[in-house]
């Protein structure tokens, strides 16, 4: 299973996903909770992979993770430009509006909640497409 993570200042998205592309877990928390919650999931799933966007804090986050966890995971940098814009898509791909916010353009739409989560599964999917040759995105 590989572990997507998209680091942030302030909140951190997570997301599991198996070899399979079945997703097993998604979570937008607090940057706080970050290595405590990787460290429970770490226990939960046979994670062998932890994919982290290329940009903002990587280098600050991968150093943490590295030193902060019992057994870290092999870390993998993905390129993650465009990855938020890709998830707003992604979202209401995933959540499809419904009712009359329906019958406005996606486009206006405002996001109900963070998407961090959903750009881990992004991140994933990047590297996925990585290793299989596969452009996605």
């Amino acid at each position: 299973m590989i572990l997507g993570f998209d680091p942030g200042r302030q909140k951190c998205g997570l997301a599991i996903l198996g070899l399979d592309r079945s997703l097993y877990y998604h979570q937008v928390i607090s940057s706080d909770e970050a290595i405590a919650t990787i460290q429970s999931l770490l226990q939960k799933f046979p994670i062998s992979t932890l994919v982290m966007g290329d940009q903002t804090t990587s280098k600050e986050w991968k150093q943490k993770l590295s030193s902060s966890l019992s057994k870290p995971p092999r870390i993998v940098l993905v390129d993650e430009r465009y990855s938020s814009l890709e998830a707003r898509d992604r979202y209401w791909q995933m959540f499809p509006a419904t009712g009359l916010s329906s019958l406005i353009p996606q486009g206006m739409r405002s996001l109900p909640r963070p998407i961090d989560d959903i750009v881990a599964i992004l991140l994933i999917e990047r590297y996925l497409g990585q290793l299989t040759g596969k452009v996605i995105g």
